[in-house]
């Protein structure tokens, strides 16, 4: 009796494995340290060539700097304490429809030029924020959230900068949108976000911030194009 009542309660148990995150993109410039902690909870410290993967939490610490190349072309540099997660990265050169690209930004700022995916599919790649998400069209700008951490900015007034997300435009355009309106921000402008309930707005470019960059980072070697204004290889902004 005993041996028939374990024989009908054996379970067959088949062993799924999980997928391995997908690469996103590679580190190709750094200058202090930069931590990732990945989907499966481990964390590391990355280095020069060290790969970017799907699902990754990437964190600068102070006055480090990081440039992430993806695979298809676009880069992020990122600037002293941000915090951004590569929340979806797909993309297949000969499947434009698996393509998607969204990032978290929690604190801090970068600058980000589009890459192969976003020119054939702009609408696919949006950037977020607590404030507001970004949205591309064919872009390279730089985006600061303040959090009562931007003391270090430079403004023309010579106090620090608002709370809130802050954006400016050197190719293309960009949206800014939350659920309290949405604006086009085109090349040579300026905008900002306060929070989410509020809409976000043109800013004249007096007022504007400047996501900015140590020309060691920005340029590329061999003197190639960089991630700075238009085809300078340098990213004076």
């Amino acid at each position: 009796m005993i041996r028939a009542v374990l024989t009908a309660l054996t379970v067959s148990v088949v062993w799924v494995p999980i997928a391995d995150a997908a690469t996103a993109g590679q580190i190709t410039h750094l200058s202090g340290t930069l931590s990732a902690k990945r989907v499966d909870g481990t964390s590391k410290l990355l280095a020069v060539k060290s790969d970017v993967m799907e699902g990754d939490t990437l964190s600068t610490e102070t006055e480090t700097y990081a440039r992430i190349k993806f695979v298809d072309g676009g880069e992020v540099v990122m600037r002293p304490g941000t915090q951004l997660k590569i929340e979806n990265y797909s993309y297949n050169a000969a499947k434009p429809e698996s393509d998607n690209i969204v990032v978290s930004m929690f604190k801090g700022g970068l600058r980000a030029v589009t890459g192969l995916l976003g020119k054939r599919n702009r609408e696919k790649v949006s950037f977020q924020t607590e404030t507001a998400t970004i949205g591309i069209r064919g872009t390279h700008f730089g985006a600061l959230l303040c959090q009562n951490d931007c003391g270090g900015v430079p403004t023309t007034g010579g106090t620090p900068p608002p709370n809130g997300l802050h954006v400016d435009v050197t190719n293309g355009a960009i949206f800014l949108s939350n659920k309290a309106g949405t604006v086009q921000i085109n090349a040579g402008q300026f905008g900002f976000v306060a929070n989410a309930n509020t809409a976000p707005i043109p800013v004249p470019p007096q007022q504007g911030i400047q996501v900015t960059m140590p020309s060691s980072i920005a340029q590329n070697k061999g003197g190639g194009k960089g991630i700075g204004k238009g085809d300078d290889a340098e990213c004076k902004m």
